[in-house]
């Protein structure tokens, strides 16, 4: 699996590994240390096409790391794999506790592909994060005076067929880009057919320094049991075409402080 001509390194994942997590001194020392400038890690892997950005903070992998393994449903006692390509980019391997190569799957089809693979070879692991990290369900939201001073965002409609979300699930954590997260309120309008996040939306704004007027692509990332998250999208074709939409006409698929018909 390891290619020499591509230095790595195994991290064992430990109690408080979302916080961050330390690279291996020798490692550091021969392969990174001196050798560049850039403070910012771009990690990617086989589960997705998408490229996370984590800051390096001396040995230490901060921001954005804790966005990366909720991403890809990191557990502790998972051992990663982190290969070199070039210029601070990584490819991750995670493996799990039986030793196996993890591999993701949508979770409706996870027994499917088990029984077709060899379970001694690869361990599947089925995450509503990870099929939606896809984009499953994508959307704009404005900071507005209305919404910072009812405390309350009004999801888009369509929200409402999302897998990630059910009337009995009462909480949200927002997530920002920097894998930082908020907890807050949901709640389902019976009258307006709508979700809502609440004691909590005004906090994540003033926390990340927003402005009225800010705008944020989020996605909807759950899997209708565990408690879902709004994540807050890196720039991504997904992300662009919705600003775009925005910017042309300034009304359609944004959430909001009033409600959306």
């Amino acid at each position: 699996m390891a290619n020499p001509h591509e230095p790595h390194f195994f991290k064992p994942l430990l109690p408080g590994f979302h916080s961050g997590i330390t690279i291996p001194l020798a490692f550091f020392s021969k392969h990174i240390e001196g050798k560049t400038n850039q403070k910012t890690w771009k990690l990617r892997s086989d589960a997705s096409d998408q490229t996370w950005e984590v800051i390096q903070e001396g040995r230490t992998r901060t921001g954005g790391w804790k966005y990366f393994t909720t991403a890809h449903d990191l557990q502790i006692g998972d051992l990663v794999i982190f290969k070199h390509k070039r210029d601070m980019v990584f490819h991750v391997i995670p493996f799990g506790p039986s030793c196996c190569e993890i591999q993701y799957t949508h979770p409706h089809i996870i027994k499917e592909e088990a029984d077709a693979g060899d379970a001694d070879d690869i361990e599947i692991r089925g995450t509503g994060a990870m099929s939606s990290f896809s984009f499953d369900y994508c959307f704009l939201a404005e900071v507005t005076a209305s919404n910072l001073k009812a405390d309350k965002l009004y999801l888009p409609k369509r929200a409402t067929s999302s897998t990630a979300l059910n009337k009995q699930c009462q909480e949200m954590i927002l997530v920002n880009k920097e894998g930082n997260s908020w907890t807050a309120s949901l709640r389902f309008s019976e009258s307006g057919g709508m979700y809502y996040i609440t004691r909590g939306w005004r906090k994540f704004c003033r926390d990340n320094k927003c402005d009225i007027g800010d705008l944020f692509v989020f996605n909807l990332v759950g899997d209708g049991k565990s408690t879902p998250l709004l994540c807050v999208c890196p720039e991504s074709k997904e992300f662009y075409e919705l600003l775009s939409k925005h910017l042309s006409r300034k009304h359609g698929d944004i959430a909001s402080g009033s409600r959306v018909n």
